[in-house]
């Protein structure tokens, strides 16, 4: 798998230009365009006396959305300079809507942590874009600017939302100087992670199995071996459902896209 176009999520919180260097820097890697989105609703008027008082706020509403979204493509283009190319896509619609909507033709979805922003403008929650945009989603930390993949550690479980996170993530771990194909607890399956690891072997990647023993918690385990493996990305299955936009996510997920400290390649 390759990446012919990357989308990247743009908001106006601290973490969103190191987003945007280090996906403009994986243009570089796969001559990729990188494509920029950021969306925001016009709020309706509210409290208003009469049908002049209403147009009138929606105009102020509507130029402050305006003025937030021609400071997010400032943000865009000041740091995807060294994009291999680039397009830039804003909206008048629902954050979520539109980057969701943007990804039917994208190959990788880059956004920051859940709760990277805060209340930031046009930030987008992580958790949706996971649920429904139907594409490897790349969660990127604060304060990370740049994604070597040079070192990757698979969090194996045989599910199809970790087959379709390996597979997302084939472009990079071809490339990978090492890959650790990682189980967590006794009934984990290490069978099948061999034969992960032997398919992974045949796109060329260097790959090795291992086992983790379930002491403190799968997320904490897979965090502490991609820390003494020095990896620099994680690669697993999002595993989650929604009600009416609520989103419950499994323990693993839920810590991974909150406080991971390397990047974290994840498909649902």
């Amino acid at each position: 798998m390759s990446y012919a176009k990357i989308l990247v999520s743009v908001d106006l919180s601290a973490g969103a230009p190191g987003r945007i260097r280090l996906a403009a820097g994986l243009t570089q890697r796969f001559e990729a365009i990188l494509c920029g989105a950021a969306a925001r609703t016009v709020p309706a008027p509210v409290l208003v006396s009469d049908i002049y008082d209403a147009q009138r706020q929606e105009e102020r509403n509507r130029e402050a959305v305006l003025a937030e979204l021609s400071h997010a493509r400032e943000v865009f283009a000041r740091n995807a300079e060294g994009a291999y190319d680039t397009e830039w896509r804003p909206a008048y619609e629902g954050a979520i809507t539109h980057l969701v909507g943007l990804a039917r033709a994208a190959d990788l979805v880059v956004v920051g942590q859940d709760g990277e922003g805060g209340p930031a403008p046009l930030c987008v929650p992580t958790g949706p874009v996971l649920m429904e945009a139907g594409r490897p989603v790349l969660v990127v930390p604060p304060e990370t600017d740049t994604l070597k993949t040079s070192r990757i550690v698979v969090a194996w479980k045989d599910t199809v939302e970790a087959r379709r996170a390996v597979s997302g993530a084939l472009g990079f771990m071809r490339h990978a100087d090492q890959v650790f194909v990682a189980t967590v607890g006794d009934g984990a399956g290490v069978e099948h992670a061999e034969e992960v690891a032997a398919y992974l072997a045949r796109h060329g990647a260097a790959v090795t199995t291992h086992r983790l023993h379930d002491r403190r918690g799968a997320s904490e385990e897979i965090l502490d071996f991609a820390r003494r493996q020095e990896a620099d990305l994680v690669v697993m299955g999002a595993y989650g459902h929604s009600r009416l936009r609520e989103w419950a996510f499994g323990g693993v997920t839920r810590d991974l896209i909150r406080r991971s400290p390397v990047c974290c390649l994840m498909s649902h």
